[in-house]
This record gives structure tokens, sequence and C-alpha cells, in this order.
């Protein structure tokens, strides 16, 4: 069983910056590849950004590319999402997920994630 506390939403103007983190419980952080979604009012749960269970592979959506960097402190059992350049399309509720790893990859499809945060939410002014 693993939780998944995510922290450092809020309010931001647009071009500004942001960084989540998503506290982990359990002993076996390193063991799970883990992922970052968002899911705007109205809209579906997206795939933001996701990171291998080492760290050494990461994946991003088209429209974070170049903007979000996605990384994780396994001794700490933290992963973080760090977001610069931020757009008013980029607020939404961001959730943390953890996928039990079979492969070193970071997995973009949310079926793929066993474990949810509650969320937290940012919202970007324009």
């Amino acid at each position: 069983q693993v939780q998944l506390i995510e922290s450092g939403g809020g309010l931001v103007q647009a071009g500004g910056s942001l960084r989540l983190s998503c506290a982990a419980s359990g002993r076996t952080f390193s063991s799970y590849a883990m992922g970052w979604f968002r899911q705007a009012p109205g809209k579906e749960r997206e795939f933001v950004a996701a990171v291998s269970w080492s760290g050494g592979r990461s994946n991003y959506a088209d429209s974070v590319k170049g903007r979000f960097t996605i990384s994780r402190d396994n001794a700490k059992n933290t992963v973080y999402l760090q977001m610069n350049s931020l757009k008013p399309e980029d607020t939404a509720v961001y959730y943390c997920a953890a996928a039990a790893a079979v492969y070193n990859s970071p997995y973009k499809d949310p079926a793929r994630y066993d474990y949810w945060g509650q969320g937290t939410q940012v919202t970007v002014s324009s």
C-alpha cells in the first residue's frame, strides 16, 4: 500500500513558476514509476509527466514539454514537478500517481497506475 500526498499548488500569474511535491509512504517507493496527471473543470484527466523508478527516464505531454520538469528523490520518497512559464491553460487539479514498475519505464497510461493522491489545485491567472 502506498499513500501519496501532494503539496505546492496555489495561485500564480501567467509566466510564473510553481513546484509541486508528492510525498509517498512506504519503504518500496523506489520500485514505483511515478507520474503527474491533471484535470481541468469539465475535462478528462490527462497525462502531464512521468519518471521511471530509477529517475533515469522521463516522459512529458507535448503541452508541457520544455516548461515542466519531473524529478524524484528516492531517499526522501518524494517526486517533484517543477512548472515554469505557466499558462492559464495549465489551471487544473494536479494528481500524483504511483505504478508498480515491471520495467524501468515512465508510464503515460493512467490505467497503469495503482495509487493516486488526492490532488492539489493549480490556478494560473492571465
